[in-house]
């Protein structure tokens, strides 16, 4: 198996040009393989064509949001075991309930966590 297919394919959903760059650096650095979406209906559009193996899922986003895309991914047989972290700025507890409830393995507030940390959590959700 060639090192590329070998890699843990990450999608992040973020409409934040710069965030989405700054997150993509990073990943590939620890080498991951990650894909981008800059909004909602792209982002579901894409998990289920590219079945990534985790996706990290903003909430507030273009066209439609996080929690939408979440549901939908969650009710589809072909995505719905792939592991969706929310990454959001919304930081209110009924937005984390709702997330978590959704079916999201995790929900973390962008603002209090650096991009090595979200790394790292992706690495303890898929276990490596």
């Amino acid at each position: 198996m060639s090192e590329e297919t070998n890699k843990v394919h990450v999608l992040l959903v973020e409409d934040d040009v710069f965030l989405s760059g700054i997150y993509q650096k990073k990943f590939e650095m620890e080498g991951f393989k990650i894909s981008t979406s800059d909004n909602g209906e792209k982002g579901l559009a894409d998990a289920k064509k590219k079945k990534p193996d985790i996706i990290l899922l903003d909430v507030l986003l273009p066209k439609m949001d996080g929690f939408s895309v979440l549901k939908q991914l969650k009710e589809d047989v072909a995505t719905k075991n792939i592991p969706v972290i929310l990454l959001t700025n919304l930081g209110q507890k009924d937005d984390v309930e709702k997330g978590l409830e959704a079916g999201a393995v995790d929900y973390l507030i962008k603002a209090h966590f650096k991009p090595s940390e979200i790394v790292e959590k992706v690495r303890k959700v898929l276990g490596i």
